[in-house]
């Protein structure tokens, strides 16, 4: 039955957060006054076809790993354009047409992650209380003071010689918002000061010095060396976080915010060795916590489609050929430059691309197998 869930969970996750990407591509190219030839939901042998009166195919296909938009475009050899369809090519647009309609995608799937996001809100979502647990000994925490028991109220960023940059604490309403705001401190190298309320009800403040913070490191866990983890609360303690329709927007793409930040800084941190490639998951990573969150509820399962979102908009922006931020770099040479990379040239680069593709899904794979197949 899990396998059953996760699989079904998995479908759904891939065909909503793809659909979504390639709507944003579609309009926008619809918008600019480019042909769509095709819309395809997965690849490979097409399922399904459906012909629009404007001769956009709408197809569902076998592997369902992704999906593309096919828009009439010169610089495609397979394709013979009409005179009359020329000024509906893509590559006849200028070029802040042709960047919008590559950006589009990715932004689409930010968007998406805010509104799954405003939604939870709107409708209540209980939070864990950002109430402390004892700090691990040595810990940045342990060495401050920090103790059992103390909630944290108030949040303050601190600039440079450990200065605050505003004047007053912005609220903390739950762990689940500080613990992203900690991440963004941890992986930004950035001070900050914490107001704590005690059993008591006695208040202090906390200032987490930027030298003083750990770095973030592969065979570390820059949380627990920090010190600041929360205390196991009963559910029957948690608090409500809800919003109206206008502040939980607000809140979400603040959320969104955050989290693109953090997870932009880790995927970075790959590449330098700052974080571990075993951070890296693939297809069943994927579909073991997309069945784990549906099972748990339907607010679990949007938030886990949120930050998946959040993820494939990052990942698309990475400057690799066959990525939009590949073609967003070929647009960035185009506008330096004044002139367009030649075709044979970014058919070259086209290969490259496929084969860093290859390498980071098979060891996306690799280590969903050593996860869990390792005894």
């Amino acid at each position: 039955m899990q396998a059953i869930t996760s699989l079904g969970a998995f479908l759904l996750t891939l065909g909503v957060l793809v659909s979504f990407h390639e709507f944003g591509h579609f309009l926008a190219a619809r918008l600019c006054g480019v042909k769509v030839l095709r819309f395809s939901i997965g690849f490979g042998k097409p399922l399904f076809t459906y012909r629009a009166k404007n001769k956009t195919e709408w197809m569902l296909s076998a592997i369902p790993l992704g999906g593309y938009v096919k828009l009439l475009d010169g610089r495609d050899r397979s394709q013979k354009i009409a005179v009359e369809d020329l000024s509906n090519s893509f590559d006849q647009k200028p070029l802040w047409q042709r960047s919008l309609i590559v950006a589009a995608g990715p932004f689409a799937n930010f968007f998406l992650a805010i509104t799954l996001f405003a939604l939870i809100y709107i409708s209540g979502v209980p939070q864990l209380p950002a109430v402390l647990q004892s700090p691990p000994e040595n810990s940045v925490a342990a060495k401050l003071g920090v103790t059992e028991g103390d909630k944290v109220i108030g949040w303050q960023t601190l600039g440079q010689e450990s200065v605050p940059i505003s004047g007053e604490f912005e609220p903390v309403p739950s762990w689940n918002a500080l613990r992203w705001t900690l991440m963004d401190a941890l992986t930004g190298e950035y001070g900050f000061a914490l107001e704590l309320k005690a059993s008591d009800g006695s208040k202090t403040v906390k200032t987490f010095k930027t030298q003083d913070l750990p770095k973030i490191h592969p065979e570390a866990d820059a949380m627990s060396d920090l010190g600041l983890l929360p205390r196991k609360t009963p559910l029957s303690e948690w608090n409500e976080l809800k919003f109206g329709p206008t502040r939980a927007w607000g809140y979400a793409s603040h959320r969104v915010w955050l989290i693109t930040k953090v997870s932009l800084r880790l995927m970075v941190g790959m590449f330098t060795g700052k974080t571990s490639i075993k951070q890296l998951g693939g297809p069943l990573s994927i579909a073991d916590m997309a069945g784990r969150s549906a099972q748990v509820g339907w607010q679990p399962f949007l938030a886990f489609l949120a930050l998946i979102s959040i993820s494939i908009g990052l990942l698309n922006l990475l400057p690799f050929p066959m990525l939009d931020g590949g073609q967003l770099l070929y647009d960035a040479w185009e506008l330096v430059a004044g002139k367009r990379i030649s075709i044979s040239m970014q058919e070259q680069f086209q290969k490259v691309g496929f084969l860093l593709l290859i390498s980071l899904s098979l060891l996306a794979l690799f280590n969903d197998l050593q996860r869990y197949f390792s005894p």
